[in-house]
């Protein structure tokens, strides 16, 4: 049995070339509030349509981006991040996700995203 909460690493998030701006203080925030989880192949992460609630990074692995209208977009690898979209536009999810290795992930609820992730992309706009 794996606990019902696992935080991310500071370390692991350091590595995280969005989050090279936060402070070290706001790094240990966030990684309190992130929750690591392992994932295995054939994992879908995010479904197309559905209402977005949590912020992605991937922290190792790769995954496939897909959209019903266009198929496969891109892979994603360590490092990269999604859900972003669907929580700073308030917008269904706008692509599928799913592990094509086994990864792992971190993540986090709106609440955390809106207070300490929502200024790294309203300075990127």
């Amino acid at each position: 049995m794996s606990p019902r909460h696992v935080p991310a690493s500071v370390t692991e998030l350091a590595r995280v070339g969005l989050f090279a701006a936060l402070s070290g203080e706001t790094l240990a925030r966030l990684a309190a509030r992130m929750r690591r989880e392992e994932v295995a192949a054939g994992t879908t992460l995010v479904h197309e349509g559905e209402p977005g609630d949590r912020f992605f990074v991937l922290l190792s692995g790769v995954a496939g981006v897909s959209q019903s209208s266009l198929g496969e977009r891109r892979v994603l690898r360590a490092g990269e991040y999604f859900g972003e979209v669907a929580l700073t536009m308030g917008v269904p999810r706008t692509a599928t996700v799913t592990a094509m290795t086994p990864c792992v992930v971190a993540s986090c609820d709106r609440e955390t995203f809106d207070e300490l992730l929502r200024p790294l992309f309203v300075d990127d706009a």
